[in-house]
């Protein structure tokens, strides 16, 4: 072990766009020598995303500013999703022979890759750490049997790990109450490049995209900004848009989906097609724009465990309205009354509320908005590097038995 500098392989499914920044940052950093592995590069190469029912390649570099590796994916079905769709044993040779103090795991331990690198570092003596952004062990398809399944295995994985990296409170509560100890649990929270946020966002001009899209200068837009699948839930926002029935208000589709045929049909049944744009997939540059155009965001999704979009709005000072389930995994940024609002998951109703009294009180959002940024301030990109630091730290305390 560097008594000045840590190296780290860090195991990546593939490239992401938001965590791109943070691999640039660390690899910046005085007590860090990072390589990352990649089990795939979907993303970088141009194919069809299901979530969004299109053909994508994400238009900002994903592969600049630090080093990186592919490795060979001999899966016979590649692809994201699925427990074999990455198969990656090059890894085993690649953690076996990189001399590395540790190794922090971001695929997620259901893939098979995730498997191959837990036994070569457990095999190699070298710790390893790896999390979940999950605030409880509901699945999004609630069957029970899974939830009786993980409530069997989830505890007995984790406790594989020499210290579980958690992106936000509600999460190290559930990592706590599988009978984790402190000890062993580092909150690294997740977050976006605010820095680049903001910057892209003073370039824009806001009248000049509100007019691109037909909206009105002083209209108050809403935001709905995810792929249209079931349980993102945008039909409540179209629909709570719709009951509130605010003057001069607009609703803004950023994503595209399977249910965009619907929602543009029931726009219409509901009389306000004239007042919601779908804008379809927005690709990461053009993203800085959509946020300037709205007032505020709203994810209503019955099931979010730590939704990006929510740190991306507050980073640009747009307040946010989110369900419960939303909620649970962003109630360290998302201050009720201060940066945002809640409501009970599927709650039209709730949200129709919210809608009336929020959408005729543009001081009240941007009071809002300069709240989100100041809270922004201490959710960012270097805390997570550092968090992540103090992880490795951590890990070989542990391992030497100085803790």
């Amino acid at each position: 072990m560097n008594a000045s500098r840590y190296r780290v392989l860090l195991v990546a499914s593939h490239p992401i766009q938001y965590a791109a920044p943070l691999f640039r940052l660390m690899a910046q950093h005085p007590r860090l020598d990072v390589q990352v592995a990649y089990c795939s590069l979907q993303g970088v190469e141009p194919g069809v995303d299901s979530g969004f029912g299109v053909e994508i390649s994400w238009d900002v570099p994903l592969l600049d500013g630090y080093p990186w590796v592919h490795v060979p994916n001999v899966s016979p079905r590649p692809g994201l999703g699925r427990f074999l769709g990455l198969i990656n044993p090059k890894l085993w040779g690649l953690l076996r022979s990189g001399s590395f103090d540790a190794v922090v795991a971001y695929t997620g331990y259901a893939y098979a890759s995730f498997w191959i690198a837990a036994a070569a570092a457990k095999i190699q003596g070298t710790p390893i750490l790896f999390g979940t952004d999950a605030t409880s062990l509901r699945s999004r398809s609630g069957k029970p049997w899974k939830l009786w399944l993980k409530r069997f295995v989830v505890p007995r994985i984790f406790a594989m790990a020499d210290v579980v990296i958690v992106p936000s409170t509600a999460t190290k509560e559930l990592i706590r109450g599988l009978g984790i100890p402190d000890r062993s649990i580092v909150l690294t929270p997740f977050v976006t490049d605010n820095e680049w946020w903001q910057r892209r966002l003073a370039e824009v001009n806001r009248s000049v995209e509100r007019s691109k899209c037909g909206i009105p200068e002083d209209a108050c837009v809403v935001l709905f900004c995810a792929k249209m699948q079931p349980w993102k839930r945008p039909a409540d926002v179209l629909r709570a848009f719709a009951k509130a029935n605010v003057p001069n208000a607009y609703l803004v589709f950023a994503g595209d989906g399977p249910l965009r045929t619907q929602l543009e049909g029931e726009a219409k049944a509901l009389a306000v097609s004239e007042r919601v744009r779908f804008l379809g997939f927005v690709n990461q540059s053009r993203l800085p724009a959509v946020y300037a155009t709205c007032d505020l965001l709203v994810l209503p999704s019955d099931y979010e465990p730590c939704a990006v979009v929510v740190v991306e709005a507050l980073a640009c000072g747009r307040p946010v309205i989110v369900s419960d389930d939303v909620w649970r995994g962003r109630q360290d940024v998302v201050r009720r009354g201060e940066t945002g609002f809640t409501f009970r998951t599927g709650d039209v109703e709730g949200l129709t509320n919210i809608f009336r009294v929020v959408l005729k009180d543009r001081e009240r959002l941007e009071l809002m908005g300069r709240a989100a940024l100041e809270r922004m301030q201490t959710w960012s990109p270097q805390d997570n590097i550092e968090a992540l630091v103090n992880a490795v730290e951590r890990a070989l305390s542990l391992r030497s038995g100085r803790h």
